[in-house]
């Protein structure tokens, strides 16, 4: 229905010419546009309704009283029903720290929060089937729940900015409770303000992914980042650290990459560079804790990036991702 309404507007309302170019470009990018806020909207708002029983402040309580392991377990789980982008996942991180849940914790929820949610997931499904999303999801909880841990062995406390360890401490909290009509309301409300904050990351992500299916012969992409060498998964991670999005923004590209002949396996070690480690992420980290530790993170996760962007592409090799 959707790429019927994308055909007819495209080719019968606009008048370009079926199979051109800037055709195949324009009906790309108004079906995926539409097909993916119809998904987030959905999405978002059922999920924003679960939400309101496990506000930041109860969450941030509960973590606290958690031990290593199955807090990392916990907080990685949580992560992915909180913030889409590390922006808006740092505040919480702050949050996690002063409330007093340890410090391994917390990053294993830095980590799942903007590289694994229910955003990541809808749209991996539709574009690649539920294998593909499971094995993902998997792999990326795993790169929290592992990340965190070794961090919190590591007992990396004293790289934290003075600030932040001075702030540390269990805070009580009484929460108000809310009518199920209140509940509806925010997710209404937070659905809104999610979309508007997405919806450029998103426009112009699709903007780019239909550039390319339009314009970019597939045998440009296939001789430099195309097929199953081995540099082009860590390549992939050193061109995503500098660029910033969430995983709203950069699947429809990721899927277009594939589409031309990027293997699976290079372009989701891509897409987590760009939202688990961008370099916008770092800046926002250096104000809550020092460079060492930051290199420290960038390294496990990074490793962990490398390790499933190489597994994704082995089971593409062998045919084992098909939907």
């Amino acid at each position: 229905m959707i790429k019927t309404f994308a055909d007819w507007f495209v080719y019968e309302v606009l008048r370009i010419k079926q199979g051109s170019l800037a055709g195949e470009a324009l009906d790309f990018f108004v079906y995926d546009s539409i097909k993916i806020f119809l998904l987030l909207t959905c999405i978002i708002y059922v999920v924003s309704i679960l939400r309101t029983w496990l506000p930041p402040e109860k969450t941030r309580v509960f973590l606290s009283q958690k031990k290593s392991f199955t807090g990392n377990i916990l907080a990685s789980l949580i992560g992915v029903i909180t913030p889409f982008c590390t922006c808006s996942a740092i505040p919480l991180f702050l949050g996690f720290i002063e409330a007093g849940v340890p410090l391994g914790v917390t990053f294993s929820f830095l980590v799942a929060s903007p590289m694994v949610n229910e955003v990541a997931i809808i749209l991996l499904i539709g574009m690649f089937g539920v294998k593909t999303a499971v094995i993902y999801v998997i792999s990326g909880l795993l790169i929290a729940i592992v990340s965190g841990i070794v961090i919190g062995k590591m007992n990396v406390e004293n790289l934290l900015e003075d600030f932040v360890r001075k702030n540390k401490g269990l805070k009580t909290l009484i929460l108000p409770e809310m009518s199920f009509r209140d509940r509806l309301n925010y997710a209404k409300e937070y659905t809104i303000d999610i979309l508007k904050k997405v919806m450029p990351y998103v426009l112009i992500g699709i903007g780019i992914g239909a550039f390319i299916h339009g314009y970019v012969p597939t045998e440009v992409l296939s001789k430099y980042v195309g097929g199953f060498k081995w540099y082009t998964v860590p390549l992939a991670i050193l061109i995503g650290v500098p660029l910033y999005s969430n995983a709203a923004g950069v699947i429809p590209l990721v899927s277009v990459l594939t589409e031309k002949g990027v293997t699976i396996g290079t372009s989701l070690a891509f897409m987590m560079a760009v939202t688990g480690l961008s370099l916008p992420e770092f800046i926002i980290l250096k104000k809550v804790m020092k460079t060492r530790l930051i290199l420290i993170f960038a390294g496990i996760v990074s490793t962990g990036i490398l390790l499933i962007g190489y597994l994704f592409n082995y089971l593409d090799y062998h045919k084992l991702l098909v939907k």
